[in-house]
């Protein structure tokens, strides 16, 4: 299948994209600076991770709303100053990381970034501005208008992944069963922004990703990056079709795939 063309420098990079989901959650130390720097060591250059802001306004590499599940600590993140965020410890080993930090880090990674709360957003959108940052970062969330916002406020130089009714409208487009075009389903602003789409394999047990799916992304210019995938035989087939990246905590499967497929760069 010929690549299609790289509509944004985020996606500057030879496909199949092999991201780290949190840094690669199999550990346990999912969203960690230690997860990322292992990721890294292995090779990846695209993390995935996701933000919350604290009270204080500080932007927090987590996924969770609250710090109950996977630290020592409880409470909701942004309800708390960092000062009491920061004491936090992920499987009671490693601090909850600063997106600021990370992005210093890593300076030649780049970073899918799920927007988890509303309150993370501006904080977000300033420290790209301030880190000019907008090649390294693609901005994705499960809430549409937050889509929508931050591609108003950051303009065309800010990678977005597609919303959920517009991959919703894209699935139902590659069935042959959409008269409305994407943009009806989801705004015009948002899908000018919109560089690719990520989603499941399957959604409450129906199919998301066929080739009819990649290839309706791929005639709208969107690469098809597909979460979270753990078991190599579902990576080979995903691969097969034709998909454009895959998300996994197991890094090193996916690793040992791409390697054997002569796809690891």
């Amino acid at each position: 299948m010929p690549a299609i063309p790289v509509r944004h420098p985020y996606l500057d990079h030879p496909a199949p994209l092999p991201f780290a989901h949190r840094g690669g959650a199999a550990d346990g130390l999912e969203n960690t600076a230690a997860a990322f720097r292992r990721a890294v060591e292995r090779g990846y250059r695209y993390l995935e991770t996701d933000v919350h802001a604290t009270s204080d306004g500080q932007l927090v590499a987590f996924h969770d709303a609250t710090l109950d599940r996977v630290t020592d600590t409880r409470g909701e993140i942004g309800a708390l100053p960092w000062r009491a965020v920061r004491r936090a410890r992920v499987a009671g080993r490693e601090p909850l990381p600063l997106f600021a930090d990370l992005l210093e880090e890593f300076p030649d990674a780049h970073w899918n970034v799920d927007v988890k709360a509303e309150a993370a957003l501006t904080p977000l959108l300033e420290l790209l501005r301030r880190t000019d940052a907008w090649d390294r970062v693609c901005i994705g969330s499960f809430s549409e208008a937050r889509v929508a916002r931050a591609q108003r406020m950051a303009g065309r130089r800010m990678a977005t992944s597609l919303g959920t009714r517009g991959v919703a409208g894209l699935r139902l487009r590659s069935l042959g069963r959409g008269s409305l075009p994407v943009d009806r389903l989801l705004g015009a602003a948002v899908r000018r922004s919109a560089v690719c789409v990520q989603v499941p394999e399957r959604q409450s047990g129906i199919p998301v990703v066929d080739r009819l799916f990649v290839r309706a992304a791929h005639a709208l210019g969107m690469q098809v990056h597909v979460w979270t995938v753990n078991d190599a035989g579902r990576m080979a087939t995903l691969l097969d079709l034709g998909v454009d990246g895959i998300m996994t905590d197991h890094i090193d499967t996916l690793r040992a795939v791409l390697t054997g497929r002569g796809a690891w760069v």
